[in-house]
């Protein structure tokens, strides 16, 4: 846990890691706190409305019989239990359950098709897979393309063939279980990467990951847990950012969480939760800030008090930090990491000057330093990669059967993001893209988040991707993909509105030439811009026109 100090460099500086041998994250997140029998683990309210709470007394019970369930289908440690659920009382203790059993959990989105399910229990060789009654017609259209998978367990409903009740093997299950004792750095959970280039890949992770994580949950929020922490995030479960940013670390600390998603998320309905439930603490992509932000005077309806948001993924910049002081009444801390690697720099308002425009500076615990092509750090002001040094608790063990990938992740002792930016002399991280992502017009290399982040100033852009578009001339012109706010029409004379915006505050060379409206913008699962999806377009229209003449 780290020490709260006056500065950054007094936080920073003396924090040492103490990873013990043995470790398991079910027993951690779960056990160690059952004996405290009334201790609030988890409120979750449904889509209907309905309510109901569970203290960390029951999902110890609860666990431990799905933990025998799961063992007497022959299901033990290394093998793989895939989950896909949406943020409810079952998709925790199947986490709880499959890490005590030291099996390994592939977290699933349920927004997932058959394609991208299939292709993540294949390739990670699912034995079991844990689901719901919305979600079971994919994994039986699926099924006989799956010859690894024995044994698929549903929530509620489902009579098919071959399919167990989840409470039904709950019931047959026993209360006691004796945890499979784990070291550290056992396999605990494959996350899949979301595929912002190229097909995702499986980052093996170890029990010794949540560890790993802590001190990047406890500086962003503002040194915690503190006295009425309540967690929540509309990030689902089957990510990295809302199962180890949010719901392990605060049962680490046996800090309560609230359990809702929406099939989608409504900002109106975001700000009536934090209210109701008087949640303290939240993680907050940034697509869920600025949909937030449209929300007018959100204060008139709703009573709440924040202590701390986080927020990553994309770069925030100067208007969403000021809403956020605002009208959230905090100030909102970046961070940044990868499903790799995550939470490795971040923002602390509390010890730090919140720079707009910076993901803020090393997390304690981390060495994160801005490399160049020969993989050595790089002068400050200089852009080049983000790389963190290896070893480190929360970096990953492999991908998932690929090692010429692991191998490319990796030059020295640097694990290399992908991701673009300059480091200050204050030590400061400033984003400047995916390497992928770069744009190269008449000699100048531009990275799409500076652009982002001015469009986003101007009063009718609601959202805003840019990109490389194909140029004769320049090999590359910036084109901006914007969504307007609610109530702005769009037109020739607000898309020169705009170009002149860019063009004054940044520089001639990275306004968007090219400007094209759009109702809404390519998303990962995890809410961030494919800006290869508009990349890709792109090219495909230039070379149609091309052909064209």
């Amino acid at each position: 846990m780290l020490k709260p100090g006056k500065t950054y460099e007094e936080v920073y500086q003396p924090f040492r890691w103490a990873i013990p041998e043995h470790y398991n994250i079910g027993v951690d997140i779960c056990d160690k706190w059952a004996h405290q029998r009334y201790r609030l683990a988890l409120i979750h309210e449904d889509e209907s409305g309905e309510v109901a709470k569970y203290t960390f007394w029951e999902l110890r019970r609860l666990s431990n019989r799905l933990a025998n369930g799961l063992r007497a289908h022959g299901i033990g440690p290394g093998d793989r239990i895939g989950i896909l659920l949406p943020q409810c009382l079952e998709t925790a203790v199947s986490h709880i359950a499959t890490y005590k059993l030291g099996a390994i959990a592939i977290p699933l989105f349920t927004l997932f098709g058959t394609d991208a399910l299939e292709y993540r229990l294949a390739n990670s060789q699912a034995k079991a897979v844990v689901t719901d009654a919305a979600n079971l017609p994919k994994l039986i259209e699926i099924r006989e393309n799956l010859p690894d998978l024995q044994t698929v367990i549903v929530t509620q409903g489902g009579q098919e063939e071959k399919v167990e009740g989840f409470w039904e093997l709950i019931e047959k299950g026993a209360g006691d279980f004796v945890p499979v004792k784990t070291r550290a750095d056992d396999p605990a959970l494959i996350i899949y990467t979301s595929g912002t280039t190229g097909p995702p890949k499986g980052a093996l992770h170890a029990h010794r990951v949540l560890l790993g994580h802590l001190p990047g949950v406890e500086f962003p929020h503002n040194f915690f847990p503190q006295e009425d922490d309540f967690f929540w995030t509309p990030a689902d479960w089957a990510w990295i950012g809302g199962l180890i940013d949010v719901l392990f670390p605060s049962w680490h600390h046996g800090i309560p969480v609230l359990a809702h998603r929406a099939r989608k998320f409504d900002p109106e309905k975001a700000f009536d939760l934090i209210a109701r439930y008087g949640i303290r603490n939240a993680f907050l992509p940034p697509t869920a800030l600025k949909l937030m932000r449209q929300v007018p005077d959100p204060r008139r309806r709703h009573e709440y008090r924040m202590r701390s948001i986080g927020s990553g993924g994309e770069t925030l910049g100067e208007e969403l930090l000021d809403w956020g002081r605002e009208v959230m009444g905090v100030t909102i801390n970046e961070f940044y990491g990868q499903t790799e690697c995550n939470l490795v720099v971040a923002s602390c308002c509390a010890v730090m000057e919140n720079r707009a425009g910076s993901m803020g500076r090393a997390v304690p615990g981390h060495t994160v330093e801005v490399v160049d092509e020969a993989g050595e750090p790089a002068p400050s002001g200089t852009i080049g990669e983000i790389a963190v040094k290896r070893p480190d608790p929360v970096m990953f063990l492999e991908y998932w059967q690929n090692p010429e990938a692991t191998r490319n992740k990796f030059s020295g002792d640097w694990s290399l993001t992908g991701d673009l930016a300059r480091q200050d002399e204050q030590g400061y991280f400033w984003f400047n893209g995916r390497k992928d992502d770069v744009i190269t017009s008449a000699g100048y290399r531009i990275g799409p988040a500076e652009i982002e982040d001015c469009l986003l100033k101007h009063p009718a852009v609601g959202m805003a991707a840019a990109v490389g578009s194909p140029d004769k001339i320049r090999t590359e012109i910036v084109k901006a993909f914007i969504v307007l706010k609610p109530g702005v029409t769009p037109g020739s004379e607000l898309a020169a509105e705009i170009q002149n915006f860019v063009k004054v505050r940044l520089a001639a060379h990275e306004y968007p030439r090219e400007i094209e409206f759009v109702t809404e913008l390519p998303l990962t699962a995890t809410g961030k811009i494919m800006r290869r999806e508009l990349k890709k377009r792109e090219i495909e229209r230039k070379s149609e026109s091309t052909e064209g003449c």
